[in-house]
């Protein structure tokens, strides 16, 4: 008979990187990683030869103890930026919005002293050259429009620590980032979701054990429902920059509108055993179909070389073109490519507290997952000051090229429009102008989608405007897809969510009256005194919310659930 002697086998696989490093980043052991989250500094996090002016206050200065070592309430966050907007020229603070739980919504603008008084008028020639009938050439002096977000989900918490990090380069940076300021405006927002974020850091700074506890099965690691990922009522706001559903949405769109910045980043978390993500996303399936292509080759491959770059330095491992899309267009890496920006979206293995033990890469730390952010971040600065050119171009482009695909569309633009309810339409016509789309109301009669239009009661949204793809992806019914695997959404035809009556027109002009600038005022009824009773019409949306207000009032209130007549 003979023995078989079994021998361990160990693959050791590192593939992840296109291309990799002579040497990956070794995994601290549990000692070390203790001793890393509680003494990273700043020499950590930065690059070799940053150098940093004196007199402006790091975080570790301001928070009295190293980035990592605990989560930034979002109070310490919006305090610290207030203080670089403080001591320095660069820096102007400002709220754009409030949540649900009245945390504000900070951005940090950072510029050079000359920009920052010429803010205005940037901002109106960076959108005149990105008009179909603007010349990007002429705004060749133009800064370049960057907006860097953090943490919509509040529970991905490196995000926000990074930002922190980011914000005090921009700042504080001599030498090369100088250049970057006077040739970019960079709009910092740290936290784009604070009550979220606060739920996550309250408990994971409530849990944590000194020394650090690297168990997953610790509670450190375990939030309790419904944990810190979405806001105060339990939202994704990473689904909802199309919805425009919560008050955070709806601050960060207008401020989008107003700026359409050339670049917008989208840090996020993931699974701790994972490593890293930058874009392009998926090729197949997962680009949506409406955006220029070259968009998610030529323009983001040119980051994606520095990204690479700037974690093969660090012997960070990572990963592309998997896993994640860009087809729903209310991610918060995807809507920014409706306004002919470059959205991008990265995701990074998270500690999911302090540190912990993950199945394949030993103990994550915190302060490893903050520092592969600060560098793509920094990594995205260069490139997009190098590119601005391009950017401002391809911006240009994308809005010329959008009317030449609606002349090209057989579909002339949408009507739709509920003759009896009328706070559904005042709220889709909200959420339309919000998004910058253009609307008309009724001229004339007109039947479309099986259903009769009306003048007062009906609007049109034309095909033929700069932003034709996004309201064509708002009005379409897409049913064929070139891969039936989704990362998330498959469908968002926004006229069926609100259950609005719709139509396509085709076939020669559109019946557009006055175009509509504002949601129009709801005109209130004289209603004729009646000794007997009341009727109330229940096909308006706030029919409920009427009857609850007459309830509360002591007026007494039944149901009819038989037809029938008065006089």
């Amino acid at each position: 008979m003979r023995h078989l002697l079994l021998l361990p086998v160990v693959v050791l696989s590192l593939v992840a990187s296109p291309n990799p490093p002579a040497v990956h980043a070794q995994a601290p052991g549990l000692l070390e990683a203790q001793r890393l989250t509680a003494d990273a500094g700043l020499d950590y996090y930065f690059p070799d030869g940053v150098t940093l002016q004196p007199g402006i206050p790091s975080p570790e200065d301001f928070l009295g103890r190293t980035v990592g070592s605990l989560h930034t309430r979002h109070d310490l966050i919006v305090a610290y930026m207030k203080e670089l907007a403080r001591v320095s020229e660069r820096a102007t603070y400002q709220e754009i919005g409030r949540t649900y739980e009245h945390r504000p919504m900070p951005v940090l603008t950072v510029t050079t002293p000359e920009n920052h008084a010429r803010l205005e008028e940037i901002r109106s020639r960076h959108l005149a050259a990105s008009e179909p009938d603007g010349d990007p050439a002429a705004a060749s002096d133009v800064p370049v429009i960057v907006h860097l977000g953090y943490g919509v989900h509040g529970n991905e918490t490196s995000s926000a620590e990074a930002a922190l990090l980011t914000a005090y380069w921009l700042v504080a940076g001599t030498g090369p980032v100088e250049d970057y300021l006077a040739e970019g405006v960079f709009f910092v927002e740290p936290n784009l979701n604070p009550d979220g974020r606060d739920r996550h850091t309250f408990w994971a700074n409530m849990n944590r054990a000194e020394p650090y506890v690297a168990d997953p099965l610790d509670r450190e690691h375990n939030e309790a429902w419904p944990g810190g990922r979405t806001n105060h009522y339990f939202f994704d706001l990473n689904r909802d920059w199309l919805p425009l559903v919560n008050p955070e949405s709806r601050a960060r769109i207008d401020w989008h509108q107003r700026w359409r910045p050339n670049v917008v980043t989208d840090y996020h978390e993931m699974g701790t055993s994972s490593t890293y993500f930058f874009e392009p996303s998926e090729p197949v399936g997962s680009w949506n179909p409406l955006l220029p292509e070259r968009l998610y080759t030529d323009i983001t491959l040119r980051f994606a070389d520095d990204w690479a770059a700037a974690l093969d330095e660090l012997g960070s491992l990572y990963f592309t073109k998997e896993v994640y899309d860009n087809t729903y267009p209310g991610y918060g890496s995807t809507y920014p490519n409706f306004l002919g920006g470059l959205g991008l979206v990265f995701e990074q293995a998270s500690a999911r507290g302090h540190i912990q033990e993950s199945d394949h890469h030993g103990v994550l730390t915190f302060p490893f997952t903050i520092r592969n952010h600060l560098r793509t971040s920094m990594a995205t600065v260069r490139v997009a000051v190098e590119e601005r050119q391009v950017l401002r171009e391809y911006q240009h482009d994308f809005f010329a090229s959008a009317l030449e695909e609606a002349a090209d569309d057989p579909v002339g633009g949408w009507v739709f429009g509920d003759p009896a309810d009328v706070t559904r339409n005042r709220e889709f016509l909200d959420l339309l102008l919000r998004h910058g789309l253009e609307v008309h109301a009724v001229s004339e009669g007109v039947s479309a989608g099986g259903y009769d239009f009306e003048p007062g009661a009906a609007w049109v949204v034309p095909a033929a405007q700069p932003q034709y793809r996004l309201a064509r992806s708002i009005f379409e019914r897409t049913e064929e897809f070139s891969d039936s695997v989704f990362y998330d959404a498959s469908t968002w035809t926004t006229s069926l969510a609100f259950g609005l009556p719709d139509g396509e027109l085709t076939g020669g002009g559109l019946p557009l009256g006055p175009r509509v600038t504002q949601v129009p005022e709801r005109a209130l009824p004289a209603v004729p005194r009646s000794e007997i009773a009341y009727l109330l019409d229940w096909r308006d949306a706030d029919a409920p919310r009427a009857l609850q207000a007459l309830q509360a009032r002591g007026v007494r209130a039944e149901v009819a659930t038989r037809a029938f007549t008065a006089p």
